[in-house]
């Protein structure tokens, strides 16, 4: 949830730590800090509470601490309200070990009550503190330096966390260790960085390590040792980042989250041709044949936030195409209800970070039962990447904003492409039939194009009704889960309350907040679902409710009944969410403007959730 930067080399470290941590604060706005050492020199530590400016106006962007060596980080609470004392770095009485955490530690009140007994004090009320003061007890017990001293912790403390530590003894070094929390070393020549996501290091280098669960590293300048929780060296191979670094800037946009919209045509184009060669699915990158396929029994999808509405569109899918019985489960109640698995299941875990740690867990609970997995990731390398049986890469890019856009599209076409293989595995559809599907979604990322180019009339509603104080979407089928995200992207960035329900269910009590004024937006995209959807929305504006129709380019009857009307491009139904649920983010989007909040971090919202 927080963002952690890491410099060792021979360039002034805290000008680059803030640059690093500008890039990560997407992961966490409430306070920042930073620690330089220069050689031998008594390190400094500068923290702020707020957004990340006040630490950069604090230390003159950096220019006014010398040292090239440092540790920087950008914090999201979790243990103590936000504040400068709770604001990491943290660090021992003496400054001996300073540190920075990302990631909870759930026993840490059972070890700050045992380091208390051994006379120790502590300053704020963080897990963090904690994990540096028994990094040091371990460290003066046995004198085996910081590697021993690091495991001994990390065998002692539950939790996640990804660390990294400066020792007063080790100038010019840092120590990093991770546990089911992100965090990724970039060497360059004769300077190393540290990270928790990826665009924080492609200004500096594309060649980065990627440290596995239950190791430690030791870096120096351009130089990195890893170890096994067993002190063991171990060889890491280093990995390429094929990222363009101007994809993390702006780019003229105002915000990265219209950028991120702007970029869904090329995203969605990208993750296609990644798995679709010559007219044909190609799914050897995944190493799924079409053995393994048939004999799928059922399919548990398996995420969080925007992933889990994607997968609750898939279901419907999956189901009419494949015809297999799949399961849309939430991942932070997956595993805490023991569910029925079996060999012939595939467990699909969908995030946008492959770090998710709800996600994780389920997936981590999936193989413990025997299941399949499969990870639908936006980042190479990361946890559930690495660990799935199988995974499909979806080429987004480095998203920014903390409301996912670019992402959430990629995550449809990989799904969408997977189903048609299932079915055509299975013989439940004929060639033309494949292939009309797959024409189909060619067309989308021009489609795509088509509702950028004109959204000019979204702005002009959204900005009409930025006061709105409730907002309901209503929708049946896919367009059910399109409400589902549509809702959500409102809710995240206009702060108005909003909320997706099936049409079915207004009259089920959900009808009584109906009031005069209120906006009801009715996601009609389904063919077969038009004519009830159109009733229910009827009967929602009897109640006085103001109507939005979403509909696609043919069905004018809709303006017999709603207010306002926003066309999008006729598809394949199937494929419906990947057209519709753009005006729904441009809405969002022009609400938050409106209203004159931060669109790319959102109050109390962090991009990466990386803690339960």
């Amino acid at each position: 949830m927080c963002g952690i930067v890491g410099y060792v080399g021979n360039k002034q470290a805290a000008p680059i730590l803030l640059d690093g941590l500008s890039r990560l604060e997407y992961r966490g706005y409430d306070s920042a800090g930073l620690a330089v050492r220069d050689g031998d020199a008594e390190p400094v530590i500068i923290k702020a509470k707020g957004r990340l400016k006040i630490l950069a106006e604090k230390t003159n962007e950096g220019k006014s601490l010398p040292g090239s060596c440092g540790i920087g980080h950008t914090r999201w609470a979790t243990h103590g309200e936000p504040s400068e004392g709770n604001a990491h770095p943290h660090c021992t009485d003496d400054r001996s070990i300073i540190g920075v955490h990302n990631g909870i530690i759930e026993n840490y009140q059972e070890l700050r009550d045992k380091l208390i007994r051994k006379g120790y004090s502590f300053h704020s009320q963080t897990d963090t503190e904690v994990a540096i003061k028994t990094v040091d007890y371990y460290l003066k017990k046995y004198n085996q330096g910081p590697v021993d001293a690091i495991v001994r912790t990390m065998m002692r403390v539950r939790g996640s966390y990804a660390l990294a530590f400066m020792f007063k003894d080790y100038p010019g070094e840092m120590f990093v260790a991770r546990k089911d929390s992100p965090m990724i070393i970039g060497v360059d020549a004769d300077e190393t960085f540290v990270a928790s996501d990826v665009p924080a290091l492609l200004r500096y280098t594309r060649n980065v390590y990627y440290i596995g669960n239950n190791e430690i590293a030791r870096l120096g300048a351009g130089t990195a040792t890893f170890y096994n929780i067993d002190q063991e060296e171990i060889q890491k191979e280093i990995t390429e980042i094929k990222w363009d670094a101007e994809a993390a800037e702006r780019g003229g946009f105002e915000h990265f989250m219209m950028k991120e919209i702007h970029e869904q045509p090329k995203a969605v184009q990208d993750t296609l041709n990644s798995l679709v060669v010559d007219g044909h699915i190609s799914l050897d990158a995944i190493s799924m044949t079409e053995e393994e396929i048939a004999k799928i029994g059922s399919i548990v999808i398996v995420a969080c936030g925007s992933a889990y509405h994607v997968g609750v569109s898939l279901q419907y899918v999956f189901e009419d195409l494949a015809r297999v019985p799949v399961r849309v489960e939430l991942a932070s109640e997956f595993r805490y209800r023991n569910p029925i698995l079996s060999p012939d299941t595939l467990v699909i875990v969908i995030s946008q970070s492959g770090e998710t740690a709800d996600s994780l867990a389920a997936l981590r609970e999936a193989k413990d039962k025997g299941a399949r997995t499969l990870g639908i990731v936006n980042v190479v390398g990361s946890s559930i990447a690495r660990e799935a049986d199988n995974v499909i890469y979806t080429l987004a890019g480095p998203e920014i904003a903390v409301a996912t856009t670019k992402a959430y599209s990629t995550q449809l076409i990989a799904g969408y492409i997977l189903a048609i293989e299932f079915a055509m595995v299975r013989g439940l559809i004929t060639q033309d039939q494949y292939d009309d599907f797959l024409a189909a979604l060619e067309k989308i990322p021009d489609q795509i194009s088509r509702i950028l180019e004109d959204k000019e009339r979204i702005q002009w509603f959204a900005a009409k009704f930025s006061h709105a104080r409730d907002i309901f979407f209503i929708g049946r089928g896919i367009d059910y889960a399109i409400s589902l995200e549509g809702s959500l992207k409102m809710k995240e960035i206009s702060y108005i309350h909003s909320e997706a329900y099936a049409a079915g269910e207004l009259k089920h009590g959900t009808i009584s907040l109906v009031e005069d004024g209120t906006l009801v937006i009715g996601v009609l995209t389904q063919p077969a679902l038009f004519e009830k959807t159109i009733s229910n929305m009827v009967e929602v504006k009897s109640r006085g409710a103001y109507l939005m129709g979403l509909t696609s380019y043919g069905n004018y009857s809709v303006e017999d009944t709603v207010d306002f009307t926003v066309y999008v491009p006729r598809t394949d139904p199937h494929f419906a969410n990947s057209l519709a649920i753009i005006s729904l983010q441009l809405m969002a989007y022009y609400m938050s403007v409106a209203k004159g909040l931060d669109v790319d971090k959102p109050r109390n919202l962090a991009k990466s959730v990386t803690v339960e």
